[in-house]
């Protein structure tokens, strides 16, 4: 089927976001009840962005609009052309065009799915020497997209979808894992309803059996590191690399975006962590906490939490958590927040008894567990429909109808779209 060229706006309705402030600029306009995406969101999600930071009160609906859940947001600075599809009624800024297609022309699943492949890549030339990546909304126009009849979008979307929609499942599980925990958290740690509360003595808020310390009595702080850049051996396949973008909505990170050649690990091996370290980001933004799923270091802007027993571990991640905005106070209210390791060592805390923390330990552990498989499943998912993606949309990889089915082949690929229940 021949694939023809046509821009965006003759595929459906096409248009800019708007929001003329900015939060420090008025207050007035945030806290309410309409949800506010932002690039930032856009970036983090999937095929379909629900989660958001930050919401309009009436007057900030006011100098926006509503977009419709299934609009299709693109990013025009910041993050260029990065691509989700609203799976809520949400307002967004200027920094984001919305696309709404026309059903007779264009599958917007297929679009999110072409810019991925293919778009930004193209769009990102625009932008190369900006201090700043920007994108305007003409440029974008003034791109050609090459797309098959409708029909033959559904088909391919249909087949890539299925694997965001395992991946979205997979993300709700782990969601409801990392709440029951945290809820767990808070009720024997906050509001002091432990196995046995009941018996046990209180003074000053302070279970008798606990102890006061600091962070520092939690295990060993590791401050990470980065290898020196000009030695182009010390990156590789071998240990992952963390930093702070690598936390960002992952409870156990499985993944990196850079990694360390074994002789680049072993020039600062004082750095190495060992699996299941609470990592804490404490330069920029602060407070966010994440564990590592194997061996692996980090940036100067994390700092590490090696308990020294592993009864302390858990209870650790799930406390750490809660001190945010402590730790936003600890680094001093600055454009560029900084923890350093004495300061963050010297954080105090109230340790819970052994009892209890091998308790809360042993129900969080499986949870934990579950979330890194999980995790890792998904990131097996993403890797496969990322190897399928550009076949798809560059025509290399042929699609036909057969009952209620998508399926793709060439030579002798066959992928059946009912989640690999079927067979060709």
């Amino acid at each position: 089927m021949k694939w023809m060229p046509r821009t965006l706006d003759e595929l459906g309705y096409v248009s800019r976001g708007r929001s003329r402030h900015r939060p420090r600029d008025a207050a007035h306009l945030y806290g309410g009840p309409y949800p506010f995406i932002q690039t930032g969101d856009i970036k983090h999600a999937n095929l379909y962005v629900t989660d958001y930071s930050q919401t309009y009160t009436e007057a900030g609906l006011a100098q926006s609009r509503i977009w419709k859940a299934g609009a299709l947001c693109i990013t025009i600075a910041a993050n260029i052309a990065d691509t989700a599809i609203l799976g809520i009624d949400a307002c967004f800024p200027d920094s984001v065009i919305g696309f709404i297609p026309d059903d007779e022309k264009a599958d917007v699943r297929f679009i999110k799915y072409l810019f991925d492949a293919i778009v930004q890549k193209r769009l990102k030339q625009f932008t190369q020497g900006a201090a700043q990546d920007n994108l305007s909304q003409s440029k974008l126009l003034s791109l050609k997209l090459f797309v098959p009849e409708v029909t033959e979008q559904r088909r391919i979307a249909s087949i890539l979808s299925a694997y965001d929609d395992l991946i979205e499942n997979n993300r709700r599980r782990i969601q409801l894992l990392e709440q029951a925990a945290r809820l767990l958290y808070k009720e024997w740690f906050v509001h002091l309803r432990f196995p046995g509360h009941e018996d046990v003595k209180i003074k000053d808020g302070v279970p008798e059996g606990w102890t006061s310390g600091v962070i520092g009595d939690l295990g060993e702080i590791v401050t990470g590191k980065t290898p020196s850049k000009k030695m182009e051996s010390y990156y590789g396949d071998d240990v992952p690399f963390i930093k702070t973008p690598d936390m960002h909505g992952n409870s156990v990170v499985t993944k990196t975006e850079e990694n360390l050649s074994d002789e680049g690990a072993s020039s600062q091996a004082t750095k190495m962590l060992p699996p299941r370290s609470i990592l804490v980001s404490c330069i920029g933004t602060v407070g966010v906490v994440a564990l590592n799923a194997s061996v692996a270091q980090t940036n100067q802007q994390i700092n590490a939490i090696i308990p020294r027993t592993d009864l302390l571990r858990y209870w650790s991640f799930f406390m750490v958590e809660t001190l945010r905005p402590l730790l936003e106070g600890v680094g001093g209210g600055a454009t560029m927040p900084n923890i350093n390791k004495s300061k963050f060592s010297a954080i105090p805390v109230v340790i819970p008894s052994r009892q209890i923390l091998d308790q809360f330990s042993s129900v969080v552990a499986p949870n934990i567990d579950q979330i890194e498989q999980l995790t890792v499943m998904n990131d097996r998912l993403a890797r496969a429909r990322d190897l399928l993606l550009p076949r798809l949309m560059n025509g290399e990889v042929a699609v036909w109808q057969k009952s209620s089915h998508a399926y793709c082949s060439q030579r002798r690929l066959h992928l059946c779209l009912n989640y690999g229940s079927g067979s060709a």
